[in-house]
């Protein structure tokens, strides 16, 4: 058993899939590799996400140290970016392989 956070895991793999777990969060981290995104440009770049869910997933990603949330307040409007924290940043090589297997599943396994 592994335990990060006060939550506990039964294996390693399970620890990974806690963190990047789920629908969006590989997809929201996926589009922070490229740089910093407003929540706005994330939710373009996301089609099909509600709000909601975003404002939820990116709380947690938050949560959990992988991204971080940076406030402009030098002058209006209100400006929020998101980012990847060096934490996170190792998610990069991992998230590639990912996206690369799903280009792999595409051009060979799709109907």
């Amino acid at each position: 058993m592994y335990t990060v956070k006060g939550k506990t895991y039964p294996c390693c793999t399970s620890v990974t899939m806690g963190i990047i777990g789920g629908k969006w969060k590989s997809v929201i981290l996926f589009y922070l590799m490229e740089g910093p995104l407003r929540y706005n440009e994330l939710l373009k770049k996301i089609n099909g996400v509600t709000e909601r869910t975003l404002s939820l997933q990116l709380k947690s990603l938050e949560e959990d140290g992988v991204i971080k949330r940076k406030v402009h307040t030098t002058k209006p409007p209100l400006k929020v970016v998101y980012s990847l924290t060096d934490f996170g940043s190792t998610l990069a090589p991992l998230l590639r392989s990912i996206a690369e297997w799903g280009d792999f599943v595409v051009e060979n396994h799709a109907d």
